[in-house]
């Protein structure tokens, strides 16, 4: 008897299957949407299809009056711009600091209680913060997202570097490798997949920290736009960005899992 745990599928079947709840959910909301629309055609809080592409059509050909820009064009590169500067702060600083304290047992005892005080405070409560002293503009918005995800991953890869196997720091130094050595020639290859599937785990919040800080301030972005639509309940609208969001981030995750897989095949398996 087969056990459900034995069960292995091939390509095809899985993402056939996968895709079979996101079909069931939109078979779900077209049946909901028209019995609403059937009582009550203004309705605005499941708009059909048809609408939903009429609000697509209007996004994808009108232009920004501040950027000259197609709306959608203009708040996907102005959030994707945050977002890119933020992670790749947030990203180089937690690679730096994750070595330096995984490595040295003296840095994680001075520095470790800092980052994990830092941790434990929910960014958006310092957006204000951010906003007196970094003004309204650009700066602000990439410090949150830097802030929010940075001293997780930093946790994370201190944790990965101090529990490698101690016969290879005993080895590495019994040949002669100093403090730098062993954090660039020891730890620093074996910590390259752990430090883009932490980047991976991040991504979620870094949105929420983008879409927190364009809804706040600013005059253009995937954020900002949600919620200036919402005071007219224009669903329509909100729904596709939502979905562009999502379809955004799930790219960016494909791209990563990528990048893990070609660059150290070794750490998924020989790339299997």
């Amino acid at each position: 008897m087969t056990r459900l745990v034995d069960i292995r599928l091939g390509r095809g079947a899985r993402l056939l299957l996968g895709a079979l709840p996101i079909v069931a959910l939109l078979f779900v909301y077209l049946l909901a949407s028209e019995a609403r629309h059937l009582d009550n055609p203004a309705d605005k809080v499941l708009p059909t299809f048809e609408a939903m592409a009429q609000a697509i059509r209007s996004f994808t050909t009108d232009r920004d009056p501040s950027t000259d820009r197609i709306i959608l064009v203009a708040d996907t590169l102005a959030s994707l711009y945050r977002l890119g500067i933020g992670l790749a702060i947030a990203t180089a600083s937690a690679l730096v600091l994750g070595l330096l304290l995984g490595v040295m047992p003296l840095a994680r005892v001075v520095l470790g209680p800092t980052v994990a005080v830092i941790a434990v405070i929910p960014p958006v409560a310092v957006l204000p913060i951010l906003f007196i002293v970094l003004g309204l503009d650009e700066a602000s918005k990439i410090a949150l997202i830097a802030i929010g995800i940075a001293p997780f991953m930093t946790r994370d890869l201190t944790s990965f570097v101090a529990n490698l196997p101690v016969e290879q720091t005993v080895k590495a130094q019994t040949l002669g490798a100093n403090s730098w050595q062993l954090a660039i020639r020891v730890a620093l290859p074996q910590l390259m997949p752990r430090l883009i599937e932490a980047l991976r785990l991040s991504m979620g919040p870094a949105w929420v920290f983008l879409i927190a800080s364009e809804a706040v301030a600013s005059d253009v972005g995937l954020g900002y736009r949600i919620f200036l639509v919402r005071r007219y309940f224009a669903m329509d609208i909100i729904l596709p960005y939502v979905a562009w969001i999502s379809l955004l981030a799930i790219a960016a995750d494909a791209l990563l899992l990528f990048v893990s897989r070609r660059g150290f095949p070794w750490a998924h398996g020989g790339g299997r």
